[in-house]
């Protein structure tokens, strides 16, 4: 369960807007706040089941947008970059704090980003 309430919440951040208010309410009650399905459907005016299936709904909506767009699984492989970059400099004595003050500056920035 972690393991999908990270994914989600991770597709939630790249594409949450293109979801309605009504799911992207139910998503962070859900996943954010860790709220069942009764108390959300009590917060918001629909039945337990309602929530149930605006969730699983948003869900798979998120889930299409990364199909179509990729951009978490290319965010993941830029991450997996720069720490390989960042591993390959730190063994080569290139990020030693007082060599290359610069360099260790503009790696920090950059994984800053992202």
């Amino acid at each position: 369960m972690l393991k999908k309430t990270i994914k989600i919440t991770m597709l939630f951040d790249f594409y949450g807007s293109l979801l309605t208010d009504k799911q992207q309410e139910i998503i962070k009650s859900y996943f954010f706040n860790d709220l069942s399905l009764s108390e959300i459907g009590a917060n918001i005016g629909i039945s337990r089941q309602g929530v149930y299936d605006h969730l699983h709904r948003s869900e798979a909506s998120l889930k299409d947008y990364e199909a179509k767009l990729g951009l978490l699984k290319k965010y993941n492989r830029i991450r997996a970059k720069i720490n390989d970059l960042e591993k390959i400099m730190t063994d080569k004595g290139i990020l030693i704090e007082d060599k290359n003050e610069d360099l260790r500056k503009k790696m920090e920035s950059i994984k800053s980003i992202l």
